[in-house]
């Protein structure tokens, strides 16, 4: 079992990551517990295969249990109400512990109902997808969607602990395993050029899903995103870097509907949509970008925009980004694999007229 410390610069927060296989089968939640009362937070696509190992693991221990729909679209204010009045419905304080089982649409709403019920309480991220293993459990963001945006209801609220059991990619659809594998990339373009490299000559053994390779993948990712949400919780300046390829990527979705595209895809897109822009303004190499389109396409993620979708309604979702801080957008650009920066000066204006150029 591999052990991440996450502890940050301007937070009283520490918790741990924990990587390993049949992990949910060990008794690791004791420490960390504060009461006799659990409620797990689930959806009826991962319930089968692992609430009754979690509950096995939590034997001794008072469990409720709540089952949401499996999908994007059920990530609302009305997933999130109904989910509350049941937490108050059972009689929930604010020294249980709430445990969200699944991925990272679980992962959010879950959150967010705890970070709300009783004014906070304790949160255990049990991520079973990759994408929400090395993205959206670790850094305690939580949200749920509007109709003109993605995760603009929210807060911010850490988890107690973090744990990813790799022995539950193996029920994983291969769709969303590669939405994983996006925002592993995603890491890599940001801060480390040879783990880009490492991505591209170990892809088979990746894409076998073969464990010892997927343990040290999970760890550095996850150890590139635990650095950097250390050093700004809540993404007031480095933590927006994290944001790679998402500004593209969450309008693409927006416009899409939820459910078309997952959200790895849109990302994957929104990556090469930004190495491209990047490019165009001089900030990239053209082998560089090269690079970034080829080692998501190596993956057999998506690349360009569908092309039902129009450029002008793309444009006008990412004007409600929630990095935008005037009325230029915000976008994260790589300047060469390893490294990242933030333009906030980019004009509505030249974005769509990029977006048209790559749609036609």
């Amino acid at each position: 079992m591999k052990n991440i410390d996450l502890s940050f610069a301007t937070e009283q927060s520490h918790y741990k990551i924990l990587i390993g296989e049949d992990l949910l089968k060990q008794e690791i939640f004791a420490d960390i517990l504060k009461s006799d009362t659990v409620f797990i937070v689930s959806n009826d696509t991962v319930a089968p295969f692992y609430l009754n190992t979690l509950k096995q693991a939590l034997s001794g221990y008072k469990v409720h249990t709540y089952l949401l729909p499996d999908g994007e679209e059920f990530k609302t204010l009305d997933s999130w109400q109904m989910l509350l009045h049941q937490m108050i419905s059972v009689r929930l304080r604010r020294n249980d512990t709430v445990i969200a089982l699944g991925g990272g649409v679980i992962g959010d709403i879950a959150g967010f109902a705890a970070a709300t019920l009783n004014r906070g309480m304790a949160i255990i991220q049990v991520p079973t997808t990759l994408l929400s293993q090395v993205d959206s459990s670790v850094g305690g963001k939580t949200a749920v969607n509007h109709p003109l945006g993605k995760n603009l209801i929210g807060a911010f609220h850490q988890p107690s602990l973090v744990v990813s059991d790799i022995s539950t990619l193996s029920s994983l659809p291969k769709r969303e395993y590669l939405c994983g594998i996006s925002e592993i990339i995603k890491a890599s373009i940001i801060a480390d050029n040879s783990f880009f490299e490492w991505l591209g000559d170990h892809a088979q053994s990746i894409l076998s899903l073969e464990q010892n390779v997927l343990a040290e993948m999970i760890e550095r990712a996850c150890r590139i995103k635990a650095n950097i949400v250390a050093l700004d919780a809540k993404e007031q300046g480095v933590r927006a870097w994290l944001n790679l390829g998402h500004t593209f990527g969450h309008a693409i979705e927006t416009c899409a509907g939820y459910g078309e595209l997952l959200h790895g895809e849109a990302v994957a897109i929104g990556m090469c949509l930004a190495a491209k822009f990047s490019h165009q303004q001089e900030h990239l190499s053209l082998s560089d970008k090269q690079r970034i389109v080829s080692l998501i396409q190596q993956f057999g993620l998506p690349t360009t925009i569908p092309g039902h979708l129009v450029a002008t309604e793309l444009a006008n979702a990412m004007r409600l980004d929630k990095k935008n801080t005037s009325e230029m957008l915000t976008l994260v650009l790589p300047e060469k694999v390893g490294q990242v920066m933030i333009d906030r000066t980019v004009h509505i204006e030249e974005v769509e007229q990029f977006l048209i150029r790559e749609m036609s």
